[in-house]
């Protein structure tokens, strides 16, 4: 009886060390973690009472990039002369494909890729129009004559179809919202592909800049609605495919662009002082400085 006794306080003695020795534990894994997340993100004010892992969900919801689909195909095309970017997107499936701001100069460079991958150019659609990205579209037609050209309504051009705000442009299984956004010209559209978190805002919305708003049909007023409605109401994980780049830049989100973009973190008053005022040096003729119906007739 004795010894059961004894060994029965020794038992509960080992219990009371093993939780003892649990919470110390417990206690140093989270301080661990809040000197560990202290010193990685100290501007963060909150990490004084968050575990790590909390502060990292909370900032990775922000810049995470959600996989795109297996049937999703995208491949973004460079021009250095004019730091156009066009895109070629595709059901990898059916092969149905659209090309967005096709470049005249470097229309064989496409035509080879479309060729090399079989892909069936089912529309060839422009962000809006100017000349850096309006004058292709005859030649794709030659080479490719059952694609449609696809432009805003709003252009006053001549296309196969004329497309308005709220339309949807399907190839394969995928689909291309329209969502009219002018301000740099009025007739500026970005296409949006919900179900792969994707947009292609064309000169609309640029990486950390935008559309110039001094040339003809530009406005400053208008181009900051159409970013805030239509652009920065999207989720702030939808990746954003400008129609150039001059730094060398691909790819932006609108949580980057919300928050860092130095002309669209400003009031609405401020950002139009700040257009009317950039002095931007003088296009000529081929570097989109007037719009130009007639490319599309």
């Amino acid at each position: 009886m004795s010894l059961f006794c004894t060994t029965l306080r020794f038992g509960v003695r080992n219990v009371r060390l093993s939780r003892q020795t649990s919470s110390c534990f417990n206690l140093s894994s989270w301080a661990f973690n809040l000197t560990k997340s202290s010193t990685t993100n100290a501007s963060v004010s909150i990490g004084k009472y968050l575990p790590a892992n909390k502060l990292c969900k909370s900032f990775s919801t922000h810049i995470e990039r959600q996989p795109h689909s297996e049937h999703f195909f995208l491949r973004q095309l460079f021009d250095r002369e004019s730091c156009t970017y066009t895109y070629l997107l595709a059901d990898a499936f059916t092969k149905d494909a659209v090309m967005i701001d096709p470049v005249i100069q470097l229309i064989d460079r496409d035509l080879e890729i479309v060729k090399e991958l079989g892909l069936n150019i089912k529309y060839a659609l422009s962000t809006h129009m100017h000349s850096d990205h309006t004058t292709t579209v005859q030649k794709l037609k030659k080479y490719l004559p059952l694609c449609k050209t696809a432009i805003s309504a709003a252009s006053g051009a001549t296309a196969d179809v004329l497309l308005r705000h709220g339309d949807i442009i399907r190839f394969g299984r995928l689909n291309l919202e329209v969502r009219a956004t002018p301000g740099h010209t009025n007739c500026c559209v970005t296409y949006v592909c919900h179900e792969e978190g994707v947009a292609f805002t064309g000169d609309t919305l640029l990486i950390r800049g935008c559309g110039r708003t001094d040339f003809d049909q530009g406005d400053p007023e208008t181009l900051y609605n159409s970013i805030y409605n239509q652009i920065f109401s999207l989720p702030n994980t939808h990746r954003l495919y400008p129609g150039h780049d001059y730094r060398g830049r691909t790819v932006t989100t609108v949580y980057e662009e919300k928050r860092y973009n130095p002309r669209l973190t400003k009031s609405r008053e401020e950002f139009i002082q700040i257009m009317k005022t950039l002095n931007l040096a003088h296009a000529t003729d081929n570097q989109m400085e007037h719009s130009l119906p007639d490319s599309f007739k």
